[in-house]
């Protein structure tokens, strides 16, 4: 009798043990698979615009524009000499003179039209507008990249003299509202302190001629 009793006690204790291992186990299997579905959610989602959101689009920039679960949507164009864009379903789109987050705005409200909800994100990936050239008695003429708050000094900087390099003649060319100036630039009294107004900030065309 003291068996039986042992043995159903044992086996009592056997299964209230498994129950308790098959608990933690679906416990355990939920939170993760629901750990999953929130990084896959993640995942999916639209980055937004570009790491630059400030940056002012001109002609002959490169965008890459993606529309979220709309392949068809989503291209690499440049912007035309017009400053615009052409798009499927949106035709052509003023790009020149706004930032990221302003085209992104407009694409966004224009795609409504067509899609519910549309996830539009855009990106700069080739800032060809945002360009100065150096010219003449240099160590390397030619177009170059345009930096932030970039001076006349600093563009000469980078291009070099060579020995035939007249320093003292050195002039901007800068063409605003159909006008072109000739604003001089003498080297050797700017970087001895004097006449620093004449070590303006560059715009983007801007060319500078070492005679």
């Amino acid at each position: 009798m003291q068996n039986v009793m042992r043995y159903a006690l044992l086996s009592l204790f056997l299964a209230a043990t498994a129950c308790l291992v098959m608990g933690q186990n679906t416990v355990t299997s939920t939170v993760s698979s629901n750990a999953g579905e929130k990084t896959a959610t993640a995942a999916d989602m639209p980055q937004g615009s570009s790491s630059a959101p400030d940056y002012v689009i001109g002609a002959d920039d490169t965008l890459h524009i993606s529309v979220w679960k709309e392949p068809d949507l989503s291209v690499t164009l440049p912007v035309r000499p017009d400053g615009k864009i052409s798009m499927p379903l949106l035709d052509d789109i003023p790009a020149a003179g706004m930032t990221p987050v302003l085209l992104k705005e407009l694409i966004t409200t224009r795609l409504k039209k067509y899609i519910a909800d549309p996830r539009v994100t855009v990106v700069v990936t080739a800032m060809n507008s945002r360009r100065v050239f150096v010219t003449g008695e240099v160590l390397h003429t030619g177009p170059m990249p345009l930096l932030p708050s970039m001076t006349v000094l600093q563009a000469l900087a980078q291009a070099g003299f060579n020995q035939f390099s007249n320093l003292k003649g050195i002039y901007l060319l800068r063409t605003d509202n159909g006008k072109q100036q000739k604003i001089p630039f003498n080297y050797k009294d700017v970087v001895k302190g004097n006449h620093p107004e004449q070590n303006i900030a560059l715009k983007p065309g801007d060319t500078i001629v070492v005679p």
